[in-house]
């Protein structure tokens, strides 16, 4: 049996499910997936996420999410929780909503970002609920191709931009990418249960999570809130920027997101320079 995912760094990307808790349903009338929307807006804007895809079913939903903050587990405890809250107190009912633990995917972007995000938005017509995605109200369908405004937490406009940069050649070749996928799979290539990915993006977050499971187990709990340095700290106190920004990133004070700003770069480029380090460490 695999090991829950818990591995959460700056701009990774998740597919995300969970479900009404014995397969009932999660969302009793419209207003309900509404509210559910809301609150996602409300997790995304503070939290920083970014969603690629998304579709609301009856008794469950579809998340594709991209975490700048590499914070998932806090997003997710809000939206779930808020969300049965609010359901209860709505519908006068008591206990749990959801089945246990929300599932989540760690997902190699470069690879299955388009395939997901056509997967998501198919989902009604696998569970012939309706013929089409444009039937189903409650999907990012209805952004992506221009019949309801975009909020700004919906990547449409990066993900349309993969089809083309004119945006009505972009939706029509979207649309037609959406309707070659029904019949296609890509849970063929889910390893462990918990990756989306070839065998070497597997091995590499593999070692990730057992760094990070290694660390947090020969650390003292007093000794891992040691007050880290400013930013500024780390620069002056380094040879080279690459080694400012790998000692602000060890001392677990600041995200790479934070990181980045400080230096002026992108979250991705100061992941990068961490990565280089861990590898050039392990071949030492």
């Amino acid at each position: 049996m695999s090991r829950p995912l818990r591995l959460e760094f700056s701009g990774a990307l998740y597919h995300v499910t969970s479900r009404g808790n014995g397969r009932k349903e999660i969302y009793f009338e419209e207003s309900d997936f509404e509210l559910f929307i809301d609150l996602l807006s409300t997790v995304c804007t503070h939290y920083n996420w970014v969603i690629h895809a998304y579709c609301l079913m009856n008794n469950h939903y579809h998340l594709l999410i991209e975490t700048p903050d590499g914070n998932l587990s806090k997003g997710m405890r809000q939206l779930n929780g808020v969300f049965t809250q609010s359901m209860n107190r709505k519908h006068h009912r008591v206990g749990h909503l959801f089945q246990g633990r929300y599932k989540s995917i760690l997902v190699d972007k470069n690879a299955y970002l388009l395939e997901l995000c056509r997967y998501i938005v198919l989902n009604p017509i696998r569970a012939k609920m309706v013929n089409s995605p444009a039937e189903w109200l409650w999907s990012s369908w209805h952004c992506m191709v221009g019949t309801q405004s975009s909020p700004d937490w919906l990547a449409t406009d990066a993900l349309l931009k993969y089809f083309d940069k004119k945006r009505t050649v972009a939706i029509s070749d979207y649309i037609h990418f959406v309707e070659e996928g029904i019949n296609k799979t890509i849970w063929d290539d889910l390893q462990h249960q918990i990756f989306l990915g070839d065998d070497e993006f597997v091995e590499k977050h593999q070692l990730m999570q057992e760094q990070l499971e290694g660390d947090l187990s020969e650390i003292p709990f007093k000794q891992r809130s040691v007050t880290p340095l400013s930013l500024k700290d780390y620069e002056l106190h380094s040879t080279t920027r690459n080694e400012a920004i790998v000692k602000a990133y060890q001392s677990s004070g600041y995200t790479m997101k934070e990181i980045g700003n400080y230096f002026k770069i992108h979250y991705s480029v100061v992941s990068r320079i961490i990565a280089v380090n861990k590898k050039e460490n392990n071949a030492k």
